[in-house]
């Protein structure tokens, strides 16, 4: 079947890419844990929770786990629909589809509470971009006001900020400020409960962080969030049947097999040093690709799915050149690296990142590094470069022939302050 063929099969029953973005804090850093100075056991914290607890707050938000792979200091979760990622002091659930991302909060209080004796949370976030079919989206999910009123009915202390163009791609972000360590952590019986509904299948590929984490260490993000991928780009990720079994070889690790040489197959597996990586991928019948790395120093989660692909890395990166392959690459080496392998029409980039710890940080030093990484955004993405021609002559907006260059042009720069954090924000379509 042609990629024609398959993209208007599955285009019937859309599937919903951005991913909603839940991240809690139950301390400011691994180091404040209870018993972190006194085991040499780095298994502390949220991290001594066995998986089966996991997989019961995971079935109210609609996902299951696919596999897990276990760092000095994170545990990730690759999921049906995204990502887990597991620290010894926060959890990071990334979610995408029709998931009930927000419906596992309460549940993830009560396990912190009763099983790491963690019971005061010190900030919560909850970010994602603007739905592309939001109203298939369950409550509270169908309307950015029914998510906000339902993280109000739990922290007193939240913040909901929209950034970008309302009638356009945008990005939605609710925060806490953080709270005094050894507060209570809300009530989550003050949430009532919604109907949950079953989940349509997913897609993803996620790397995370796996470096040792120290006390009150800058907080760093980065997102890709890409649209209307090129056929060429998007053709891998199509399955028409499934991968045949092999001598030796379960179906039930076929999935994972095909997902790790796709992974090499497009270059996945060389955004950052392969051996500073760990690599858990997974290919999806009919359409789909997830993965999560663990890499040394930091983390990266990044989905793909029909024509929507997103890549999120918690790894600071330098806003100098890297001389190196062998060396974490600097941001704009990263955000190449990762548009060359998706080849998208329409992206967004966010970089969220804390005020410096014991830093009396100026205004204009916080505006130093939020234009920092838009310069960094533009110079990566509106030069020239050399691209390679597409296979697919009848798709007009990625057509590029032999020889050609292809280059976006910024549609959206926007700065943000938000008390401790600082987010730099810009949009780019293809010329």
């Amino acid at each position: 079947m042609a990629i024609d063929d398959r993209i208007s099969l599955y285009a019937s029953t859309p599937f919903e890419g951005p991913e909603k973005l839940l991240e809690v804090w139950f301390a400011p850093s691994a180091a404040s844990v209870q018993h972190a100075h006194s085991q040499k056991d780095t298994r502390l914290g949220l991290r001594k929770i066995p998986r089966c607890v996991w997989e019961d707050m995971l079935d109210i938000v609609k996902c299951k786990v696919l596999s897990v792979i276990e760092g000095d200091q994170t545990d990730a979760y690759l999921l049906s629909e995204s990502s887990l990622f597991v620290f010894p002091h926060r959890i990071i659930l990334k979610t995408c589809g029709t998931t009930l991302n927000l419906l596992g909060l309460p549940r993830i209080l009560d396990i912190a509470r009763e099983h790491a004796s963690l019971p005061s949370v010190y900030q919560c976030f909850y970010s994602r971009k603007s739905f592309m079919f939001p109203e298939r989206q369950p409550d509270p999910h169908r309307e950015w006001k029914h998510e906000v009123a339902f993280l109000d009915a739990i922290f007193p202390n939240g913040a909901a900020y929209t950034v970008g163009k309302v009638n356009g791609d945008h990005w939605l972000l609710y925060v806490t400020t953080p709270a005094i360590v050894g507060r209570t952590a809300p009530n989550p019986s003050r949430v009532t409960p919604l109907k949950r509904v079953e989940s349509n299948g997913g897609v993803q590929l996620p790397p995370a962080s796996d470096g040792p984490e120290t006390s009150l260490a800058q907080d760093y993000t980065i997102e890709i969030l890409m649209s209307d991928l090129s056929r060429e780009a998007r053709e891998p990720f199509f399955f028409s049947v499934p991968p045949s079994p092999v001598d030796g070889v379960s179906s039930d690790a076929l999935p994972s097999i095909t997902g790790q040489t796709l992974s090499a197959a497009l270059g996945i597996t060389d955004i950052f040093p392969p051996h500073l990586t760990v690599l858990d991928a997974y290919a999806f019948t009919p359409c789909g690709y997830s993965s999560n790395a663990l890499v040394k120093w930091g983390d990266a989660p990044t989905q793909v799915g029909w024509s929507y692909a997103s890549f999120e890395c918690n790894l600071p990166l330098s806003f100098s050149p890297v001389s190196s392959t062998k060396d974490i690459p600097d941001l704009r080496t990263l955000i190449q690296r990762v548009v060359d392998i998706f080849q998208p029409g329409r992206l967004s980039l966010t970089l969220f990142i804390s005020k410096k710890v014991n830093s009396n940080a100026e205004e204009d030093e916080a505006e130093a590094i939020t234009e920092a990484a838009q310069r960094e955004f533009k110079s990566a993405l509106t030069a020239s470069r050399p691209v390679s021609s597409s296979s697919s002559s009848l798709d007009a907006l990625h057509e590029v022939a032999d020889g050609h260059t292809r280059s976006y042009q910024r549609t959206d720069k926007i700065n943000y302050e938000f008390g401790d954090y600082n987010l730099a924000f810009a949009s780019f379509e293809l010329r």
